[in-house]
């Protein structure tokens, strides 16, 4: 394979990664759509997006809200509102930062990780339901697909073919 630098990818890899991008948009889409079909609140009375910041508690630990903001590429008011839910439905608690005892972190507490552990099982039962006709090859192949590309799309960015694109779609 031949190495090539950004902006001179061939005509076959871009046609490649373009019909990606298409599955990727409608995979998406599908996920939100099955999203929309479970109510906006949970069975614990809490809203669905509020569930991010306790997967992201319970994954990474305990942290600060605007760490929490960083990591789900969110407003700090959104992170502050929803895990304010959170903590009025004790699955996140308060605790002092070790760091610096003027701030506090977010931490979740063993209903939080309960709560968690029953959407998760939720979760699983309804992909097992969707890969239930897969052979158990391509199921791990699939998942160790995602996994790849999950690691590669952490560590690039996307970026423009050049600076003065990227100014023009900023204006724009």
């Amino acid at each position: 394979m031949t190495p090539t630098t950004p902006g001179t990818r061939s005509k076959a890899d871009l046609d490649l990664a373009d019909t990606l991008g298409h599955e990727l948009v409608r995979l998406v889409r599908l996920v939100n759509r099955a999203k929309s079909q479970v109510s906006k609140q949970g069975p614990d009375g809490i809203e669905r997006a509020a569930y991010a910041i306790l997967f992201c508690l319970i994954h990474v630990g305990p942290q600060r809200t605007s760490k929490l903001a960083e990591f789900l590429h969110s407003e700090i008011s959104t992170i502050s509102r929803q895990s304010s839910s959170l903590v009025q439905h004790g699955l996140v608690e308060r605790l002092a930062d070790p760091e610096d005892g003027r701030a506090c972190l977010l931490a979740p507490t063993a209903e939080g990780h309960r709560v968690f552990e029953e959407n998760r099982k939720q979760r699983n039962q309804w992909l097992a339901e969707v890969l239930s006709d897969w052979s158990d090859d391509d199921r791990k192949t699939l998942n160790s697909l995602f996994h790849r590309l999950n690691d590669d799309l952490e560590k690039t960015s996307p970026q423009f073919a050049d600076p003065a694109s990227a100014s023009k779609a900023k204006g724009a």
